[in-house]
């Protein structure tokens, strides 16, 4: 994905540090805003990884740093959870002033009921995603059991959460006890996807029920199964972006005006991003998302086909469309068509019927499937029709590519 480092200025006029996650030719079709969980920031794995799942699917985002957080300027001990809306609120008036309004909102954790609280006063918002959430800020007060004794002596205690230390004071609890969330999630009337991991010890499966019982249709609920409250395991984290992404482009599938929305030139018909996430690489085209990668044997993460892959599927593709076409026009009973393809290397010398004589050629077997009631002589024609698809008769032509340099336009 495309990310660029911007800030903005917070609700109290500090400096929010951000990311703005694009996809692959940096143009979403709309735009979503992510509030962190208590205490985490916007470079959580989980966020980037939820993230890079969501601009895989054509949607920017938008992860900031609270105020007193990661790299934005103020005072943790000084916020609390209606500031940290206030923050959220200030992020979609940037958003909505340099790029367009957010249609979707995400919070993870505390940051989820924040977002519960926020989409009130977001008329954009088409759909809201909540993500190991608690049903009322108030439930974080457990994580001051048997602090009150120095709370009531000292006005603050520290706790410490993901190896980090950060004061908590009697003002935020006093904020969070009084947010009542309950009578916000029934008029909050948008769209709600509640994502819960049964087996969370932070934030129990119980808030993710009274959450689900509050909000009206339409509502869904997708569990997390195995995944614990950060989502550390990276599986859990791509799941919850992928889903949710698929759960959001129902609401918010052509929102941007005609105007705004991505067209790829005619001489940029696929747009290719690889960044630093160990191959996985971003893909266009002609504005169908797709992903490759490289298998863990080569160093990849295997999130998704290898580009040979790629060149497998589209001579298979090919393959069968033209096979498609054929039989259509002849009107052949020809139910379905099934391409079988593998691509290895052999030595020129074991290939009788390669000019090449030396050194290792490329070979791709195909094995096509043809079902439904076709005839012998049909069945023939189809395998000379297989040989005369387009894709085909490419890879055997005399190809030019020529390759340039584009002006930089991002970091």
């Amino acid at each position: 994905m495309q990310s660029e480092k911007i800030t903005f200025p917070g609700a109290a006029g500090h400096r929010l540090a951000a990311r703005l996650d694009l996809p692959a030719d940096g143009k979403p079709i709309a735009y979503a805003l992510f509030a962190h969980c208590f205490t985490c920031g916007k470079d959580l794995r989980a966020a980037v990884n939820i993230s890079r799942a969501l601009t895989g699917q054509r949607i920017g985002v938008l992860r900031f740093d609270f105020t007193g957080l990661g790299e934005s300027e103020g005072d943790f001990a000084e916020t609390n959870f209606s500031s940290n809306v206030a923050d959220l609120l200030a992020a979609a008036r940037f958003l909505e002033s340099e790029y367009a309004p957010p249609a979707i909102l995400l919070g993870h954790s505390l940051g989820g009921t924040a977002i519960l609280q926020a989409a009130v006063d977001l008329p954009s918002v088409k759909a809201v995603i909540t993500i190991n959430a608690p049903a009322e800020p108030g439930y974080m007060t457990h994580l001051l059991v048997g602090k009150n004794e120095e709370m009531a002596a000292q006005g603050q205690v520290q706790i410490r959460l993901g190896g980090r230390t950060f004061p908590v004071t009697q003002q935020l609890l006093d904020d969070l006890d009084g947010a009542k969330m309950e009578a916000t999630i029934r008029n909050l009337r948008k769209p709600l996807l509640v994502c819960h991991a049964p087996r969370d010890n932070t934030v129990g499966i119980d808030n993710a029920g009274v959450i689900f019982q509050a909000a009206r249709h339409p509502k869904s609920f997708l569990s997390l199964d195995q995944a614990d409250h950060l989502l550390s395991n990276e599986e859990d984290s791509l799941y919850v972006g992928t889903v949710a992404g698929a759960w959001a482009r129902k609401y918010v599938g052509g929102l941007l005006p005609d105007a705004e929305k991505p067209a790829l030139s005619a001489d940029a018909q696929v747009v290719v991003r690889t960044d630093r996430e160990h191959y996985s690489t971003a893909i266009l085209a002609n504005g169908h998302p797709l992903v490759a990668d490289e298998p863990l044997s080569a160093g990849g993460t295997d999130t998704g086909p290898t580009p040979y892959d790629l060149l497998l599927a589209g001579l298979g593709a090919c393959t069968s469309i033209t096979l498609r076409m054929y039989a259509d026009r002849k009107g052949w009973p020809l139910e379905a068509i099934v391409v079988h393809l593998n691509h290895s290397k052999i030595h020129a010398s074991d290939c009788e019927e390669c000019e090449s004589a030396s050194g290792k050629i490329d070979r791709i077997q195909r094995e096509i499937e043809l079902i439904g009631d076709v005839d012998d002589e049909q069945r023939a024609r189809l395998l000379e029709i297989a040989d005369k698809c387009p894709v085909h008769r490419t890879l055997h032509s005399e190809i030019s590519i020529k390759t340039r340099l584009r002006e930089r336009k991002y970091t």
